[in-house]
C-alpha cells in the first residue's frame, strides 16, 4: 500500500529516496492522485485505473513542473480520457508519416541520442515506410527483425516497433498489435570486464596517454559520471566553478580540479578535429584499454560500472558528495 499523506510543496520537496528503483505516495485529499518517486529523485503524478480488466498506471505529469493543485484538478479529467473506447480511424496513414508523429509526441530525447535513433531508423525499418500503418503484419515484423544483423540492435528495433503500435492502438489507427507474438531475438549479454582494480589500472593507463586532450576526456569518462557524448559534448559555457556545476548537474572534487586545468581556448572543452568537439577516438581508446590489461572495455562500461556503483540523491549537494566518496573509496589503492 502506497504511503499516505496531505501533498504540499515542503513535503514533497523533502521526500526521502529510495536506495533503487521507485516508491509511491498517496494524496489525502485526493486519494485517487499518486506519485512515483525514483531513487534518482524524479517525481512524477499518476492515477491508476481498470480498463478492460486490466490496471492502467496513466502518467499525470512530473513535480515540480506541474504544480500539485493543477494534478489534483487533472485526476478527473484524465480518468475520464483513459475510460473512453477508442474510435478505429477509417482514414489510413503511411508508417513513415505515423512514425513522425510518434518521435515528436513521444520520444523526449537529448539532440545526439535522438539522432542516434533516428539513423538507426533510418537504416533499419525503411522497408515499413511505404506500407500502411494498418496493413502491417506479425510476417512483416519478423523480416525487418530478421534481417537486423546484430541481436542487441534487433531487440532495441523490435521493442521500439512495439511502442510504435501501442501508441497507433491508442490514437485509433489499429487494433492489435502485429509485434505481439513475434519472438525476440537470441542475445548473448556481455559480461562488462570492469571492478575497482580494473578501473585503477585504467587511470594509470589514462594519466600515460601522451595527447592532453584524449587524457583527459577519458579521465572525465570516470570524474564526470556521465556518457561519452555528454562527456566529449562539453561546452565552457555550462561550467560554473563556483558553484562545482555543469549545467544542472554538480562536479566531483577530482572533475573539478582536472577541468580547471585545462586551456580554455576552444569552445568545446574537449576539440576535436575542425570546429566541432571529439567524437568517437576508438584508436586512442584501444591503446589505453590494451595498456590497461583491459582489451574488450567500453567507454560505456566505465559510465555504467561508476553509476551503478553511486548512490543517488535528489540534492545537488549530497549527490557531488556521495560522487566524491566514491571516487575517495575506488582510488584509495594508488
Amino acid at each position: 500500500m502506497a504511503h499516505q499523506f496531505f501533498f504540499n510543496p515542503y513535503i514533497l520537496d523533502n521526500l526521502s529516496l529510495p536506495s533503487r528503483g521507485f516508491d509511491v505516495v498517496q494524496d489525502i485529499s485526493e486519494p485517487r492522485l499518486r506519485l512515483y518517486v525514483t531513487s534518482r529523485g524524479v517525481k512524477t503524478f499518476f492515477v491508476r485505473k481498470r480498463i478492460n480488466g486490466r490496471d492502467r498506471r496513466v502518467i499525470i505529469g512530473k513535480y515540480p513542473d506541474m504544480d500539485i493543485e493543477d494534478a489534483r484538478s487533472a485526476v478527473t479529467t484524465v480518468l475520464e480520457d483513459a475510460s473512453k473506447k477508442i474510435q478505429i480511424k477509417r482514414k489510413k496513414i503511411l508508417f513513415r508519416d505515423f512514425l513522425q508523429i510518434y518521435l515528436k509526441t513521444q520520444v523526449h530525447r537529448s539532440v545526439g541520442s535522438y539522432d542516434k535513433l533516428v539513423r538507426s531508423i533510418n537504416r533499419h525499418l525503411v522497408g515499413l515506410f511505404e506500407k500502411n500503418v494498418s496493413d502491417i503484419t506479425s510476417d512483416d515484423i519478423r523480416a525487418i527483425i530478421g534481417a537486423i544483423g546484430g541481436a542487441a540492435i534487433a531487440e532495441r528495433m523490435q521493442e521500439l516497433l512495439q511502442s510504435v503500435f501501442k501508441y497507433a492502438i491508442s490514437t485509433g489507427y489499429i487494433k492489435n498489435n502485429p509485434v505481439v507474438g513475434v519472438a525476440r531475438p537470441v542475445q548473448n549479454r556481455r559480461v562488462r570486464p570492469l571492478n575497482k582494480y580494473g578501473l585503477n589500472r585504467l587511470v594509470v593507463a589514462i594519466k600515460d596517454y601522451p595527447d592532453l586532450v584524449m587524457r583527459s576526456a577519458f579521465l572525465m569518462l570516470v570524474y564526470g559520471f556521465a556518457t561519452k557524448n555528454q562527456v566529449f559534448s562539453m561546452q565552457w559555457e555550462d561550467l560554473d566553478f563556483n558553484r562545482y556545476m555543469w549545467s544542472d548537474r554538480p562536479l566531483s572534487d577530482m572533475a573539478v580540479v582536472l577541468l580547471q586545468d585545462l586551456p580554455q581556448n576552444s569552445y568545446w572543452v574537449f576539440p576535436g578535429r575542425g570546429r566541432g568537439h571529439l567524437t568517437d577516438p576508438r584508436l586512442a581508446w584501444s591503446r589505453v584499454v590494451t595498456a590497461a590489461g583491459i582489451p574488450n572495455l567500453t567507454m560505456d562500461d566505465v559510465y555504467k560500472f561508476m553509476v551503478r556503483h553511486l548512490v543517488w540523491a535528489g540534492d545537488k549537494e549530497d549527490l557531488r558528495n556521495n560522487m566524491n566518496e566514491l571516487l575517495s573509496d575506488l582510488f584509495e589503492v594508488q
